[in-house]
């Protein structure tokens, strides 16, 4: 499923969007079993935002594929920046215990003009 996006209705502002979706499913793919756990997706949106349908409709799509941790956290990462282009963007997993570990994994985005004035 795409995602969509709508226009930023506060462009001028910076200002931060927490989507979280608790009941997130994907499939280990060394074992086969299914993975749980809750994505947070925080961001600060420049000229767009994620439509929340899209949204669900493209975590629905992780349901039955085979796909460890980091590479579901960074995926979402990577295709929410290029829908979106936002200026700052993190995604959290928080994968459920699973042979008594339990995995946080967390990627961050942030626009290049942005980071270039954060080095000076």
């Amino acid at each position: 499923m795409a995602l969509e996006a709508f226009p930023n209705p506060s462009p001028a502002r910076d200002y931060t969007i927490t989507h979280t979706c608790r009941e997130f499913t994907s499939v280990c793919p060394k074992t086969g079993q299914p993975d749980f756990g809750t994505i947070r997706v925080s961001y600060v949106p420049d000229r767009l935002c994620v439509e929340l349908k899209s949204l669900k409709l493209y975590f629905l799509g992780f349901r039955q594929r085979g796909i460890f941790y980091e590479a579901v956290v960074n995926q979402i990462l990577d295709d929410l920046v290029a829908a979106l282009r936002p200026r700052r963007m993190t995604v959290e997993g928080a994968f459920n215990v699973r042979g008594g570990i339990g995995s946080v994994v967390t990627a961050e985005y942030a626009a290049a003009a942005r980071r270039a004035r954060a080095r000076r």
